[in-house]
């Protein structure tokens, strides 16, 4: 089992060394010990390399040669595919054209041959249909199955799920059965030469960028959520193939049983907006929103929230942006009052403009921006608003 080494028990500096630990798993009391809260986090060993050692798990290498290929889920309800999986298509082709791999696309459920025809023109190589009736509705034992049997059949190097509510539930069954590793909400993905997945989240309440690897594993699990990365431009002329797979049936066999299937009423949320103002903390009482809804009229804009103010009862929180609620890549968006956790920003920095407010000059939201305001929302809304409604009433632009 992995562990970290203490090579001097007793040092002159224990406050020093204590404080690097993010956990307070570093006790001192007359000699240097780690208790049981440790996280494995290495930072000690980054800090101290001549206190700390990190003493690695004896690993028996695979062969990777046998591993070949990058796979998509194809997340949908009913053959109406999610985008997400049009998305993780474009990383998918990205990443294969470096380390010249196929393309895969896995696709289960009824009728759905036809809509296959969807997912070749996106420039796939090969989409594995599994069309069966018990694979109608969403059951996560065929559906583990499915994916399960192309694995076995294919192996791919990497596997690319959505991370919907269905993919969500999906992707650590199926990690679980192939006793392999799984990243949740990636915000960016890449691979090596040797096709070794490189994942990067934000992870320790969103404190850091966590860089992830299963270098010995295969394949690599990786979900990630809608509006993450690019949807490509369809191919012109798609020359991948549909393979139709099957599934004996006792895996087909499922402990759900579906009574009753009724459609969802549609909830308004902010991933399509163009236009989005956001309300940070910088926003003192509820009261103060109609500032923010003030300007996002003029604009034409929606308006969204961060946590602090979801909790508050402030905003809806289907309006909450970052990995903890929606990601979002409108062609503006402007934050005010928001400071710029590194969870926030990743939910909104594909966004092709993005304007923050701010009266902290420090603020980490600025660097993340494309212009930067700082100063007091309080006064620089309100003259923002004049300025758009003047420009308005000329019929000029109003916007970026």
């Amino acid at each position: 089992m992995a562990e970290i080494k203490i090579l001097k028990t007793k040092i002159d500096n224990p406050e020093e060394v204590m404080s690097v630990c993010p956990f307070d798993s570093i006790e001192y009391d007359g000699k240097l010990i780690i208790n049981s809260g440790c996280k494995m986090c290495k930072i000690c060993v980054k800090t101290y390399p001549d206190i700390f050692e990190f003493i690695k798990d004896e690993v028996i290498e695979i062969d990777k040669s046998l591993w070949k290929g990058i796979a998509v889920y194809v997340d949908h309800n009913m053959g109406d595919i999610h985008p997400v999986t049009y998305e993780l298509i474009g990383k998918a082709k990205e990443m294969a054209a470096k380390i010249s791999q196929p393309v895969y696309a896995v696709f289960a459920g009824h009728n759905i041959e036809e809509k296959a025809q969807q997912v070749l023109k996106y420039g796939v190589d090969e989409v594995f249909v599994y069309d069966d009736p018990e694979l109608e509705h969403f059951r996560i034992e065929p559906y583990s199955a499915a994916l399960d049997d192309f694995i076995e059949k294919r192996k791919p190097s990497v596997f690319l799920v959505g991370g919907s509510t269905t993919g969500r539930s999906l992707a650590p069954r199926v990690a679980a059965r192939r006793r392999t590793g799984l990243t949740a909400d990636c915000t960016v993905l890449d691979i090596q030469e040797n096709t070794d997945l490189d994942q990067i989240r934000p992870a320790f309440g969103g404190n850091v960028m966590a860089h992830i690897q299963t270098p010995n594993h295969r394949p690599q699990f990786a979900t990630v959520r809608y509006k993450i990365f690019d949807k490509p431009e369809p191919v012109e002329y798609p020359t991948g193939k549909i393979t139709l797979a099957s599934l004996e049936k006792d895996k087909l066999a499922s402990k759900i049983k579906i009574l009753e299937s009724r459609k969802k009423e549609k909830v308004k949320g902010i991933e399509e907006a163009e236009n989005i103002i956001v309300a940070g903390r910088g926003v003192k009482n509820e009261n103060d929103m109609s500032l923010i809804y003030k300007l996002a009229e003029l604009l034409n804009a929606e308006v969204a929230a961060t946590r602090p103010l979801i909790e508050a009862g402030w905003a809806d929180a289907n309006t909450q942006i970052g990995l903890s609620g929606r990601t979002v890549k409108p062609k503006l968006i402007i934050t005010c009052g928001v400071s710029g956790a590194i969870q926030f920003v990743a939910g909104m920095k594909s966004s092709t403009t993005i304007i923050a407010i701010d009266e902290d000059e420090n603020a980490p939201i600025l660097s993340a921006a494309h212009y930067g305001i700082v100063g007091d929302l309080y006064e620089i809304i309100p003259h923002l608003c004049d300025i758009i409604a003047q420009k308005s009433e000329k019929g000029e632009m109003a916007y970026v």
